[in-house]
């Protein structure tokens, strides 16, 4: 459960990240935007449902450490 709320938190984070630098690089086009937004947050979602039923504990907190590492390079890249 922690490491689920955590993969979870951490996806979100990256679900803005994402959608700031999909504006970045695309400009002002809402729809691309919305559609980075969107696949990062599905795939997150995703990740978080197969970490609660089938993954083995050495793979969820792989996903767990790699997503907080990304937030954090991402963070402190700007």
């Amino acid at each position: 459960m922690i490491a689920a709320a955590l993969l979870a938190v951490s996806g979100l984070v990256l679900v803005l990240y994402v959608m700031a630098k999909a504006r970045e690089r695309k400009g002002s086009t809402n729809g691309s935007v919305a559609l980075a937004g969107v696949i990062t947050l599905v795939v997150f979602a995703v990740l978080t449902v197969l970490v609660l039923t089938v993954l083995p504990m050495w793979l969820t907190w792989t996903l767990v450490v790699v997503a907080v590492v990304t937030v954090t390079v991402m963070a402190v890249s700007n």
